[in-house]
């Protein structure tokens, strides 16, 4: 027997072996959804946008049909101080009015969205940029922030904030199966066809519920849900969230991420993960290998 160290092809032979592993899980997941949230350190580097088109481009290739949906945040607060925009605050969270909201929706669909449709295009894929409000897409309620002050509990009024309250799946579906790589901004339309700023995660959770996917993947700055020592948890079930929450494991930013996973979860899809989107390739080595490297959370 020859000794893959003994060639001079050794590292060829060592990825084609990486590849004949990840076989099964290319025929697992073959023609089925994988919604996925993009944004944080991901998105502001060149070349782990560059990998993460790639990335998907890949997944399209061997029959999974991914959704990307992006987030924005750093990129809008540059532009409303660029353009002298004063944000007003109500018991710290930001009120969105409606010159704020113009300037949501410019950023996030008119530059962000374009910029990872013309990535992913780049890598010959065949995406296609939309918002919420392409072909209501998204229709969308105001978010209603309550606060109990003693014995009163009061609405906070947050502006144009929203919920998506129902997805046009048969819009979606027909994306993917004409082959197009939907990219979605979080930009949603209310009753009067007013516009909503939809926060990222929760519309990421609210497309992977109504398509039914597989994995609803959230990209992250961080390795994913830690325990009290720093170590990775690599697998969660949604009955043991309210005590990781209580007990401090889970908290700050990390909790609305853990909730919208277990809402995805409780309403259809089969698992979540909140993944390192600083890692390159980290979709595939969750996706394509047997232990994965973010958080899994599951039933």
């Amino acid at each position: 027997m020859i000794k893959i160290s003994e060639t001079k092809g050794g590292d060829w032979f060592k990825q084609t072996a990486i590849l004949s592993q990840a076989l099964p899980f290319m025929q697992r997941y073959a023609g089925k959804n994988i919604t996925i949230k993009y944004g944080g350190s991901a998105m502001g580097e060149d070349k782990l946008s560059s990998s993460f088109a790639k990335d998907i481009v890949l997944l399209k290739q061997v029959g999974i049909n991914p959704i990307v949906i992006h987030g924005g945040g750093p990129r809008i607060k540059k532009m409303l101080e660029r353009l002298k925009v004063k944000s007003s605050f109500v018991d710290g969270l930001r009120v969105t009015d409606k010159e704020t909201m113009d300037i949501v929706e410019m950023v996030l669909s008119g530059s962000i969205n374009k910029e990872i449709v013309m990535e992913i295009n780049k890598e010959g894929g065949m995406a296609i940029g939309l918002s919420g409000k392409d072909a209501l897409l998204a229709k969308t309620k105001k978010f209603k922030k309550k606060k109990a002050t003693g014995e009163v509990e009061k609405i906070l009024d947050l502006g144009f904030v929203g919920l998506p309250s129902k997805i046009n799946t048969d819009f979606l579906k027909w994306c993917i199966q004409t082959d197009f790589i939907p990219v979605i901004s979080p930009i949603g339309y209310g009753e009067k066809f007013e516009t909503y700023n939809i926060n990222a995660d929760t519309m990421s959770g609210a497309i992977s519920a109504s398509i039914l996917s597989e994995r609803l993947i959230l990209l992250t700055d961080v390795k994913g849900v830690l325990d009290k020592k720093g170590n990775l948890l690599t697998q969660i079930k949604i009955s043991e969230v309210k005590k990781l929450i209580s007990n401090g494991t889970i908290s700050e930013g990390m909790i609305p991420k853990v909730e919208t996973c277990v809402e995805a979860v409780k309403n259809g899809v089969k698992a979540a993960v909140i993944l390192d989107g600083r890692l390159e390739h980290s979709i595939l080595l969750e996706i394509f290998t047997k232990h994965g490297v973010g958080t899994l959370i599951t039933n």
